[in-house]
């Protein structure tokens, strides 16, 4: 077996909700944000200023407003209105906040600029933890109102509580050094850490700019290269790089059914055509993709063969893959991968457009060039700018 095959580090006794979109998951984080008592560690790549960011803004001020050590980590560009307009208001509440990376500005694009905080994960007294895909945003704040969109988290209980709330504490630290140039160690709050409170094995993976600049993509290649029966992979921003294309191909010729619900919105239309690139070869490699389009899709899960799901963050495409820091927490469980498969197949039948590879033969030349053109600009781009060998831990 490969070294890499030895790693993520499962532990079992975990208990794990899945939460569908912010219905779900908004509830649960405020109400786990009141139930605080010693601390409240959160990251977010946005908090926007609308009902769902007032009211866990409220939950933070009231937590403060206890004696709860709160600390909040939000990205410099997805949260650039909240940094100008709210950041400050939480400040002289008592909440600690701290920024990662500032708003890039006009003409002044440097080398790693575009590696941002895109996790969305929650630690509350190390008993509680959240993560997912899940931005503090109304779900229907789209141009699609009259649905909302599509996304999911997980809550957590258990001893992955350890390496979540290590991983959180070791970045507020890390963004406190690089902002204020010194550690600003976080106090050891006496609570209980790692308690088993259930029968669910998973893990934490998470993408960094060090140590861990491929462990999400290596775990579902590792995935998918043990996958025997079943792949579903829903993805709002699908842009896989060759390995990633071979291996979904791959697992189709050994005549496993992959699907792939991909976003059918265009919401930014260089990486939404330069996707599109890579549909013809993956439809005749027999992998069914489906576009979702009755709301906006923000998904980035996935379930093989009703035993390994994963949970996150992370897109499959070079800004998560190769420059955000991302969590995805990967679940070996029958129940809890049976219940995404259904919520997968649910969005699929309710929301989904089937693509067929006639619709892609009768393409021009033209447009097909013009395809392979928006996906080229878009590596390039990400090579030039974001993505280099210096050892920059942010």
């Amino acid at each position: 077996m490969s070294q890499r095959n030895l790693w993520p580090h499962f532990c079992e006794g975990n208990a794990i909700a899945l939460l569908e979109g912010g219905a779900a998951y908004f509830p649960a984080l405020g109400a786990a944000i009141d139930a605080a008592r010693q601390e409240v560690l959160l990251e977010t790549y946005i908090f926007a200023d609308d009902a769902v960011g007032r009211a866990i803004a409220a939950a933070l001020r009231r937590a403060a407003a206890r004696g709860v050590s709160v600390h909040l980590l939000v990205d410099g560009f997805g949260c650039r209105a909240f940094v100008r307009t709210r950041m400050q208001a939480l400040r002289d509440a008592g909440v600690n906040v701290l920024v990662y990376r500032r708003e890039l500005q006009p003409f002044a694009l440097r080398r790693h600029r575009l590696r941002r905080l895109h996790r969305k994960l929650a630690v509350i007294d190390r008993r509680v933890a959240f993560v997912g895909g899940i931005n503090l945003v109304d779900d229907h704040n789209t141009d699609l109102p009259t649905y909302p969109r599509h996304d999911y988290a997980v809550r957590v209980e258990g001893p992955l509580l350890r390496p979540l709330h290590s991983s959180a504490r070791h970045l507020w630290e890390l963004v406190s050094w690089a902002s204020l140039k010194r550690r600003a160690r976080l106090p050891d709050a006496p609570l209980p850490l790692g308690v088993p409170a259930g029968e669910m094995c998973a893990a934490l993976v998470i993408r960094d700019n060090l140590r861990h600049r491929r462990d999400i993509e290596n775990a579902y290649l590792d995935a998918l290269a043990q996958a025997r029966h079943e792949v579903i992979i829903a993805n709002a921003y699908f842009l896989p790089g060759r390995r990633f294309r071979q291996a979904l191909m791959a697992a189709a010729a050994r005549g496993v059914r992959v699907t792939l619900l991909v976003q059918g919105q265009v919401e930014y239309a260089l990486q939404h055509f330069a996707t599109q690139a890579l549909y013809p070869a993956l439809l005749n490699a027999g992998v069914r993709v489906f576009e979702y389009r009755r709301s906006f899709l923000h998904a980035k899960v996935a379930v093989i063969d009703t035993a390994w799901a994963t949970v996150g963050s992370s897109n499959i495409d070079p800004f998560s893959l190769l420059l955000a820091r991302e969590a995805n927490v990967v679940v070996r469980d029958a129940g809890f991968a049976a219940q995404l498969r259904t919520r997968l197949l649910a969005a699929i039948d309710r929301g989904a457009i089937e693509l067929r590879i006639a619709q892609w033969r009768i393409r021009s030349p033209l447009a097909r060039a013009l395809h392979w053109l928006a996906y080229g600009l878009v590596r390039v781009a990400v090579g030039l700018v974001g993505y280099g060998r210096g050892h920059d831990p942010l």
